[in-house]
């Protein structure tokens, strides 16, 4: 009696999940064929104009802040890429000076004050650098390249973190409704072993077992919905768009051969290695002869004042102009220079290297994607597979149900089961648009087809 007691304790203790999933059988049935048919981009497969140019660019995923800090950035790689340019042409020096002097310490019967002033514009401008300002030109041009491949890596890195976060949301979503499946069917379970119980086919252990299970399952629930709005929250950091209503992009496999040309890794480190090249021979050039051109032209005035009493008397010699122009060369003799440009040539035979191996690295991270794609489709197909036996155990259930052969426990465990296994394919389908999405954020461009 004691145990029949604190077995009843706990049943009343339980919140019967059970009630909320009853409906008619064939209500149950047609809802989870409908479910099993619905395909997780049924309206993302991009078969229309408007499809496509929706999916061009992967770049609507972020706040406009962000673009907006992106934009700033690539205008400010492009004046300081200019400014780089340009840095061989010398600025022009305007110089102008007054000054006002007594050059006698002590007073005199005559006091003398003199005011000097003088002007010049002077240019001291390099016209040969043994091919230094070519050099020095392209070297600005292409770091201005690989200063806006660094800034597109990092945008399409966190175009990624977004799209990434926003999936996960749409699972974790999916994982909430697959989780309260389990619940219903953990409580379906409870009030089974509950009956069994009463009628003496069970002891209380097995009842207490279904209790702790449905304990557990609403505890996980818990936990996912926390999850849930770690996952809102962080994806907000990065996106305007609503997580609830934001719909995930359809991304297709992406040819290997393609994946390798248009690779924002491989183009960031050619340009690196371009630079590095330049650099060296920029390096060389500044211990070869340079030649400037240097040219001024000046103007001087001088005024004196004469003061016998108090009447002044002024003295203005004829103001001076004059120019003058000529040439200079010279030449750094220079202990260092060796190993300057020795220093730059390794530099650039290591940026050679550094691209063999990414080409390297990427590939595997292809190959190993595609085969996690396989995995992912071999889940699914054990997943259709599971649906299907709980389809046709659920047809044939509901019939014995309406012959009376059968529980209303028993449509709707194979029901939540049936449903449990259309989420899971929708889980692994974003699984699969996880692991393409790793290969199109090393992507230069967003490129967004249907699959072949």
């Amino acid at each position: 009696m004691k145990k029949l007691s604190v077995a009843f304790s706990l049943i009343t203790a339980v919140v019967m999940a059970a009630d909320d999933i009853k409906m008619a059988p064939q209500q149950l049935l047609h809802v989870n064929e409908t479910n099993s048919s619905e395909l997780l981009f049924d309206d993302q497969q991009l078969s229309t104009a408007e499809q496509k140019e929706a999916a061009a660019s992967l770049e609507a995923y972020l706040s406009e802040l962000k673009r907006k800090q992106f934009g700033y950035q690539y205008e400010q790689t492009d004046q300081e890429s200019s400014r780089l340019r340009d840095s061989w042409i010398r600025p022009v020096i305007l110089h102008y000076s007054i000054t006002r002097q007594n050059p006698y310490n002590e007073q005199t019967s005559a006091d003398t004050e003199t005011e000097n002033q003088s002007a010049s514009i002077a240019i001291d401008q390099p016209i040969f650098q043994s091919g230094g300002i070519i050099y020095g030109v392209k070297f600005a041009n292409a770091s201005r390249k690989y200063a806006n491949y660094s800034i597109d890596q990092q945008k399409r890195i966190m175009i990624k973190q977004a799209i990434d976060l926003l999936m996960q949301v749409k699972q974790s979503d999916l994982t909430i409704e697959k989780q309260k499946l389990q619940i219903a069917n953990s409580s379906i379970n409870l009030e089974q072993k509950r009956e069994q119980y009463l009628n003496g086919q069970l002891d209380s252990g097995f009842l207490n077992n279904a209790i702790i299970e449905l304990n557990v399952v609403k505890q996980a629930l818990f936990d996912l919905e926390t999850r849930n709005a770690q996952l809102i929250s962080q994806f907000k950091k990065l996106s305007d768009l609503n997580p609830k209503t934001a719909k995930i992009p359809f991304l297709a496999i992406i040819d290997q051969k393609r994946f390798l040309e248009e690779n924002i890794d491989i183009k960031l480190a050619e340009s690196e290695s371009e630079k590095n090249r330049l650099n060296k021979n920029v390096t060389l050039v500044k211990y070869l002869p340079s030649v400037n051109l240097q040219a001024s032209y000046n103007w001087q005035s001088q005024e004196s004042f004469f003061y016998f009493g108090t009447n002044p008397q002024k003295s203005s010699p004829p103001n001076t102009t004059y120019y003058r122009y000529g040439l200079s060369a010279s030449m750094p003799l220079d202990i260092n220079a060796y190993n300057d440009f020795e220093a730059a040539k390794v530099a650039y035979l290591k940026s050679q290297i550094v691209i063999d191996d990414k080409k390297r690295e990427l590939q595997l991270l292809y190959e190993q994607v595609m085969q996690n794609l396989v995995n992912y489709d071999k889940k699914i197909a054990l997943a259709e597979e599971n649906r299907q036996l709980y389809e046709t155990l659920l047809k044939d259930t509901i019939d014995l149900f309406q012959a009376g052969y059968k529980t209303q426990f028993d449509v709707d465990l194979l029901s939540n089961s049936m449903g449990i296994e259309v989420i899971n394919k929708k889980v692994f389908e974003i699984d699969k648009q996880l692991e393409l999405l790793t290969l199109y954020e090393k992507m230069t461009e967003p490129v967004q087809e249907e699959n072949e």
